[in-house]
């Protein structure tokens, strides 16, 4: 945009309550800022692919990228961020320019990471705590994340005892065992189904679910109740976009039921840029 003379600098001077977003992958300043990036090569640089990696046992090389999560996180802390400019303009009078770096928008979601980078922690579980749990016919995915978790995990699998076993009672214990808890856990979950074992954690009020696709996600009940989705019509016919995440009570918040075609508004816009360019002052 600098190129273009479009940039904050050269705008801001014709509105002083400019409100300018500028998202990138390093930032708009620095030694990095004019290094080209996409989503896969900001997690590959941010440490998110080797700290998820490190989370899967005897694996050496990283995954492949096919979820852009840098893409999506970096537009989320652009859309709080103009929120939060705007919200200041209204006080102030005046606009600002938003610098959104989709390197540290990345190393905003490996907090744990950031901290074992700096200070000494306690080594990782001879298991991951968060994963794939095996049963009779799949698997599941459960959070025992405190106490009160792991007593409803014992309850579940009827082994009470665990709670008092030397090896699992206190947590740093626990997690140092965690492997072998495991093991003496699907040594009961592997004889049930994923539903059977999923009931008895939800009664024991232990976070738990079924490994779905993105397809078995989108025919959940509670996203159909919420209105997750919005048919919406372009030039090939109907499909469904997801609504933005949040509700707001006094706002409606559903995408449009229409997406315009390729270029459909160019003379459109590009007319009523000209008019507003040539139209007489005063």
């Amino acid at each position: 945009m600098q190129r273009l003379g479009l940039d904050y600098a050269a705008l801001a001077d014709a509105n002083r309550r400019l409100i300018y977003c500028s998202i990138s992958g390093y930032g708009q300043t620095g030694p990095a800022a004019d290094i080209p990036a996409y989503a896969p090569v900001i997690h590959a640089s941010s440490g998110f692919d080797l700290a998820n990696m490190a989370y899967q046992p005897g694996r050496q090389r990283p995954d492949y990228c096919g979820v852009y999560v840098a893409d999506v996180l970096a537009g989320t802390y652009a859309l709080a961020a103009i929120g939060a400019a705007l919200h200041q303009r209204q006080a102030t009078g005046e606009g600002q320019q938003l610098d959104i770096s989709m390197l540290e928008s990345m190393l905003s979601l490996t907090l744990g990471e950031l901290q074992s980078a700096q200070f000494e922690v306690p080594p990782l579980p001879s298991r991951p705590i968060f994963g794939p749990v095996a049963t009779a016919d799949g698997y599941i995915c459960m959070a025992v994340a405190s106490e009160r978790t792991f007593y409803g995990m014992a309850a579940a699998a009827g082994r009470r005892d665990w709670i008092a076993d030397p090896r699992f009672a206190k947590y740093l214990d626990r997690r140092a065992n965690w492997g072998v808890l495991m093991d003496e856990f699907e040594a009961w979950s592997k004889t049930h189904a994923s539903a059977q074992c999923l009931a008895a954690l939800a009664r024991n009020s232990v976070p738990a679910a079924a490994y779905r696709s993105v397809r078995e996600a989108m025919a959940d009940p509670q996203l159909q109740h919420r209105g997750a989705f919005a048919d919406v019509a372009d030039t090939e016919g109907m499909f469904k976009a997801l609504n933005p995440p949040f509700r707001m009570s006094a706002s409606a918040t559903s995408v449009g039921k229409r997406a315009p075609a390729l270029g459909e508004h160019t003379a459109e816009v590009l007319a009523a840029s000209q008019r507003a360019v040539t139209k007489p002052a005063g």
